[in-house]
């Protein structure tokens, strides 16, 4: 019954903006790490970000930090990744993830969205 859903994706310039929505269902937030992560075509998954729901700590990629911010809304059970200045590099499909570890790696996460794509172009 644990169920993530990603949206908010969508084809932007360089320099915009966009805020991608996790929706989870089946569970509460406030027992587990919520993370975002994107992959690129012929590239591996890699962690963006990530929300302690206990403490409400963050981590954020260095390539991400002062661009990107994650935040949460437990009334809505969603955590959101607002995403400005946006670089041609951050295309690509964004998935959220639930796990146990306040961590940046995918292997600690268990359950996963289907991902949303975002794509940064002139």
């Amino acid at each position: 019954q644990v169920q993530l859903v990603e949206s908010g994706g969508g084809l932007v310039q360089p320099g915009g903006s966009l805020r991608l929505s996790c929706a989870a269902s089946g569970f509460t937030l406030d027992y587990y790490a919520i993370g975002w992560f994107r992959q690129a075509p012929g590239k591996e998954r890699e962690g963006v970000s990530c929300l302690t729901s206990s403490d409400g700590s963050t981590i954020y990629a260095d390539s991400v930090k002062g661009r990107f911010t994650i935040s949460r809304d437990n009334a809505k059970n969603t955590v959101y990744l607002q995403m400005n200045s946006l670089k041609p590099e951050d295309t690509a499909v964004y998935y959220c993830a639930s796990g146990y570890g306040s961590t940046l790696l995918p292997s600690w996460y268990d359950y996963w969205g289907q991902g949303t794509q975002v794509t940064v172009s002139s």
